[in-house]
Parts: structure tokens; sequence; C-alpha cells
């Protein structure tokens, strides 16, 4: 992913819409895009985890963002997807979804049209923000991902895909 303000890179981002905002993550975090679908809801866990999902025999915990952000569950229609974003925690590799909205485009963004993350007036933390894509006249905001999912929670996360593994609930 480029850093904020390095010219010299070009970057490929996922855009999506969230709650009405335009949003992006680094493609190389993304393993792939899948229609939304049926979710297998797990008992007590925060509002922001949907459940899990089996992705070809695997169980991926599937989250929301708009409501990992502070705001409502994001409601589902023909465009909502399950975004397959996979991150790592040292050695191990976790996939996790989250559905958005809907998915727009890749984008190529230089370095140079990423400014630094604002230190007030995002809808979300900041420090979930990476920086602030230039794109055609508008600002999108770059999500650290990693950040937005920490490792304490996917390792949280991690846990309610085994859980679910062993009770045969995905």
């Amino acid at each position: 992913m480029a850093a904020a303000g390095n010219a010299a890179e070009i970057a490929q981002y996922l855009t999506f819409l969230l709650s009405g905002e335009m949003y992006a993550v680094g493609i190389l975090n993304v393993k792939e895009i899948i229609e939304y679908g049926q979710l297998t809801e797990i008992p007590m866990m925060p509002a922001f985890i949907r459940g899990v999902i089996n992705l070809r025999g695997a169980v991926v915990p599937v989250i929301d963002l708009a409501a990992r952000f502070g705001g409502h569950q994001t409601e589902s229609s023909r465009r909502t997807c399950i975004v397959i974003i996979e991150l790592s925690n040292g050695d191990e590799h976790h996939d996790i979804g989250v559905v958005v909205d809907a998915v727009s485009e890749v984008l190529e963004v230089s370095g140079a049209d990423i400014e630094p993350a604002p230190a007030f007036g995002a809808k979300i933390r900041a420090d979930f923000i990476e920086g602030m894509g230039k794109i055609g006249g508008k600002f999108v905001i770059i999500l650290d991902i990693q950040k937005v999912l920490s490792v304490e929670e996917i390792a949280s996360l991690a846990t309610v895909a085994d859980r679910s593994a062993e009770a045969g609930t995905a």
C-alpha cells in the first residue's frame, strides 16, 4: 500500500459504499468479493459481528463495518456484498468477511494524491484511517484494515470461527 504522501508509489484500492460514504482498502488485502448470502449467527457476540459463512469449506467470520464504526447494521439490498479480506498476524493468515453496501471499483491512486488522516471530523475513529485519497475531485477514506480489524479482534474472530466449526454451525 502507498504510504500517505509517498508520491512515487501508485497503489490499487477497492472502493465501496458504506452508509452513503465512499471508502477504500488496499487491493492486496482483498481476497475476493461474494454476494451477500446466508449467515449463521453466533450468540453472545458484539453487534458488529454478523456471524459466519461457509466459504468453500472454511468458516469465515463476517463483520458489519457500519456497525463496527458505531453506526447501525447494514441493511441488505441487491447490491450488498461481502468483501473477503485476508489479514496476517505473524505466521497466521485469517480470512474475514466485511459487509458493505456496494462495491464500486478498483482505482489506482498515487501517493501524491493521499493526504494524512484528519485528526477529527471523520465519522469513524481516526486510527482506522490510513489516509484520504483524492479521486476525481472528491475524498475517499482509505481504511487501515489492520487497525479496523485489530490483532486482538482477529484472535477473537478466529475463536468464533473455531467454535462454530466445532459446533458444526456453518
